[in-house]
């Protein structure tokens, strides 16, 4: 595959974007700020969009919570005119702080937190933990913060568990609480401290809500034979996140907005999804449908011009896959087994847990063959259930059709997870190629 003659400085860019990125609402704000960066219009949903001071031709992008869409209109664009839209997610598997969230026991602090999602619990043992997220003030504003390295869930001994290694099971109640110090309840605030990290003005008195996570600390790193393989948390799914970012500033960057392109170039970036999606900046809530909405209506559509755009419309769901793992082979599928290295998956599923389909096959197909990458399927073994994404979600919310693709990886779901460096990269070529105007 050449994909890339050398992926480097967009894994060191991904890299940061990555630590940039430890919970969604900072994954939000930081796209956000590189579209800004860009020439890009931060909009906000309680005020007029386009009036009598523009119209809805340009580059513009809006974030609700930790979701963030982004667009490119071209000049060109008429009440019927569709959509190319790289759908992906913000949010990973971990843990979130619960209300009251500082416990005492026989002499340790510790954080009282429920899992989030899915995670390999025992991947987040004995690793330096960070809490990231956002606090909401008394005078409703909110606030960006994080810890950094701060807290560790420790394991148990083995001298005091000899059978650890013949099989560990963990309550997720008594055995996930994370230590971040020692002493009782009077000398420890979990919320004050967060508070004091966001404005040192601030105590907890003054947070009302918040909502907060952990992240790995561990900085992402290339490792292995040629240093093509890369190491970090949370590339469930920031690998999309990213690759769809970038890929649509390359097609701002070649004027898409300045042209008579004969579509509108999305990236939409939900949160939620490890939930299931269902939530106002969730893939099965109202977001995408609310901005394409005001889009076309800005364009002057009618309710069937609007249906025509939809029906004229492709999303590509960007998530990661699996890559075949060396040492449980017999968990893929005989016959389509992907490897780290080989190109971004194109995930089918007969049971629409992917929303692939022969016409996304082909889209996908020749998305990469623009691109001048490879790709590889991807299809569970039947004995072993097949996940989902928010490409099922958003072809039954909206009826615009959709093709489900993705990195390969390794871990995924825990803490670390492992990709190929030549993945990484040329899923943002082929994103590009997709969401750019037909030659």
């Amino acid at each position: 595959m050449d994909a890339a003659p050398d992926p480097s400085a967009y894994i060191d860019d991904f890299a940061r974007f990555i630590s940039a990125s430890p919970s969604s609402y900072h994954a939000a704000a930081e796209a956000g700020r590189q579209l800004e960066q860009a020439g890009f219009t931060r909009l906000v949903e309680t005020e007029q969009w386009f009036g009598a001071g523009g119209g809805p031709a340009g580059r513009f992008f809006v974030i609700r919570d930790g979701a963030i869409v982004a667009w490119v209109t071209p000049e060109g664009a008429g009440p019927t005119s569709p959509f190319r839209i790289v759908g992906a997610h913000t949010d990973s598997p971990g843990f979130k702080l619960k209300p009251k969230p500082t416990i005492a026991s026989n002499g340790w602090l510790q954080a009282g937190v429920e899992v989030y999602g899915g995670p390999l619990l025992n991947s987040w043992l004995d690793r330096e933990l960070e809490l990231a997220g956002r606090l909401v003030t008394r005078d409703g504003r909110e606030h960006l913060v994080r810890t950094g390295p701060f807290l560790r869930i420790p394991q148990l001994a083995i001298h005091l568990d000899r059978d650890a290694n013949a099989g560990l099971t963990l309550d997720r109640q008594r055995h996930t609480a994370p230590v971040f110090g020692v002493g009782d309840l009077g000398t420890a605030d979990l919320v004050g401290h967060l508070a004091g990290l966001a404005d040192a003005a601030l105590t907890g008195a003054d947070v009302l809500g918040y909502d907060i996570l952990t992240a790995d600390t561990a900085a992402p790193a290339r490792f292995g034979q040629g240093g093509m393989l890369f190491a970090a948390g949370r590339m469930d799914n920031l690998s999309s996140v990213y690759a769809g970012l970038r890929a649509l500033l390359d097609v701002a960057a070649d004027g898409h907005a300045d042209g008579t392109a004969p579509h509108t170039s999305v990236l939409a970036a939900f949160d939620h999804e490890e939930l299931g999606s269902e939530s106002r900046s969730g893939a099965s809530g109202p977001l995408l449908d609310d901005i394409l909405s005001r889009i076309v209506a800005a364009l002057g559509a009618t309710v069937e011009q609007r249906m025509r755009a939809y029906a004229g419309s492709w999303c590509v769901s960007a998530d990661a896959g699996h890559s075949v793992h060396p040492n449980y082979p017999e968990k893929h599928d005989p016959v389509n087994r992907p490897v780290a290295g080989g190109g971004p998956l194109l995930k089918i599923n007969g049971n629409q847990r992917y929303a692939t389909d022969a016409h996304g096959a082909a889209l996908w197909a020749i998305a990469c063959r623009e691109a001048g990458v490879a790709y590889q399927e991807f299809v569970s073994n039947n004995t072993v259930p097949c996940g989902s994404t928010i490409g099922p979600l958003t072809a039954t919310r909206l009826g615009i059709r959709v093709v489900d693709v993705g990195v390969p990886l390794l871990s995924m779901h825990s803490a670390r997870e492992l990709a190929h460096v030549n993945d990484l990269a040329a899923l943002r070529l082929a994103l590009a190629a997709f969401l750019a105007p037909a030659a």
